[in-house]
């Protein structure tokens, strides 16, 4: 059975998924991504010296609030309840970066995926922002979905 964009109905009209027949169950989400950045500025990052402030704390607090915006930001996204949303943000010296690693919970009719890729992107984002002034350089990249579990098509994670 070929699979068909749900966002599309059959003359290609963009719409709204009609999830009032699901079931509400469980949902959780797991998605990552990273920025990578100049070794000073991650020095600066982890020691603290940063004149905006701390870093992580903020852009922990931003991907936090984008998850609960999601569907503010993509159109066809339906307002969620969540009851959890945790991100982390774990320098890495080594590479030169910070993984993002958000985590979506409720119990719905419908995923949380989006909601943990838009934690993890804007979190990025603010880090991003707040070093740009001394690394314009920077990269945001690998933004993907790692594990969703819950509804119809039950446990999925990425290889």
């Amino acid at each position: 059975m070929k699979q068909q964009l749900t966002h599309l109905d059959d003359q290609g009209n963009a719409q709204m998924v009609d999830v009032s027949d699901k079931a509400v169950t469980v949902r959780e989400a797991v998605a990552e991504g990273g920025i990578t950045m100049q070794p000073e500025t991650l020095k600066m990052i982890v020691e603290g010296g940063h004149a905006k402030g701390d870093v992580l704390a903020v852009a922990r607090i931003a991907g936090i609030q984008a998850a609960k915006r999601t569907s503010d930001l993509i159109p066809l996204c339906h307002p969620l309840m969540l009851s959890k949303v945790s991100v982390d943000l774990v320098p890495d010296l080594d590479s030169s970066s910070v993984r993002v690693t958000a985590y979506c919970k409720l119990a719905a009719q419908t995923g949380v995926e989006m909601e943990a890729l838009t934690a993890v992107s804007v979190a990025c984002l603010t880090v991003y922002d707040m070093c740009k002034a001394v690394d314009k350089g920077m990269v945001i990249s690998s933004i993907q979905l790692r594990e969703k579990k819950g509804g119809r098509s039950g446990h999925w994670q990425a290889e």
